[in-house]
């Protein structure tokens, strides 16, 4: 605009900017490396925020400004994502009862352990309430939905389904491969509320012995009902083994109970 006649106050009038800034110089940048560092420390300690790693320049020797070392963080986005817990709606408290038949409640849960490899062993134990019989014992690397119905598929067809399974609110047993299969065979799903293990109780008390012995011998599983020392007689179910519970459960008379309990 001046080449046409207008002075440099009015074409800045004009077209909306001030003096100061046209004649702004930018000045050099003066982090140096100071964003590589930081970028280095977040990648190196991924669970460190602004503030540690602040502490971490420091304590190399680095005199810097925390002011400049948030203000690069946020720069370089590397904000810690918050972990949002998972939201799991309030099961109904239901009192734990001993079933009086067998098929009628079993428990369900899982226990992990890790190979030399590294690699996950997930153990999936499911104990009927009325028998404490081990109804399943599976150890596998992996195992979800889908293949946690397949196996309850084949449970099912050698001994018959439950009318209920307590479980607690891991993402196998509440996903929707497991609330098909429930709707499909008519088992009702009872879960647990969520950090209340003994609620729960009939697997949560077996269960760590009976994964160790299954993860030291996988490929002896069918030792766990039948062996003498695996299978010891209980007092709760009136003297007799879970193997042979099933068989005499009708047969046990009350008085026999009575004297075992004493």
């Amino acid at each position: 605009m001046t080449t046409k006649g207008l002075s440099e106050r009015r074409s800045l009038q004009v077209i909306g900017m001030s003096a100061s800034a046209l004649r702004y110089q930018p000045r050099a940048d003066c982090n140096g490396t100071l964003p590589e560092r930081i970028i280095d420390l977040a990648q190196r300690h991924r669970r460190y925020g602004a503030g540690m790693i602040y502490l971490k320049l420091r304590q190399a020797g680095e005199l810097v400004n925390h002011k400049r070392v948030e203000r690069l963080y946020a720069l370089e986005r590397l904000q810690v994502r918050r972990r949002r817990r998972k939201k799991i709606p309030v099961s109904e408290r239901q009192p734990l009862i001993r079933p009086g038949r067998p098929n009628e409640v079993w428990s369900a849960d899982f226990v992990f352990d890790r190979i030399a490899s590294g690699r996950t062993l997930k153990c999936l134990g499911i104990v009927d309430d009325a028998t404490h019989e081990a109804v399943a014992i599976i150890v596998e690397h992996c195992m979800g939905g889908n293949y946690l119905a397949r196996v309850l598929d084949g449970i099912c067809s050698l001994r018959g389904g439950p009318a209920v399974i307590r479980t607690d609110n891991g993402k196998e047993f509440t996903g929707k491969a497991m609330l098909r299969w429930a709707a499909r065979n008519g088992v009702t799903l009872r879960l647990i509320e969520p950090g209340k293990p003994n609620q729960n109780a009939y697997v949560e008390s077996p269960r760590r012995a009976d994964a160790r012995r299954v993860c030291k011998a996988i490929d002896r599983k069918s030792d766990y009902n039948p062996g003498k020392t695996l299978n010891p007689p209980a007092t709760q179910i009136g003297g007799t083994s879970p193997d042979g519970y099933p068989a005499a459960t009708y047969r046990i008379s009350p008085s026999f109970r009575g004297a075992i309990a004493a």
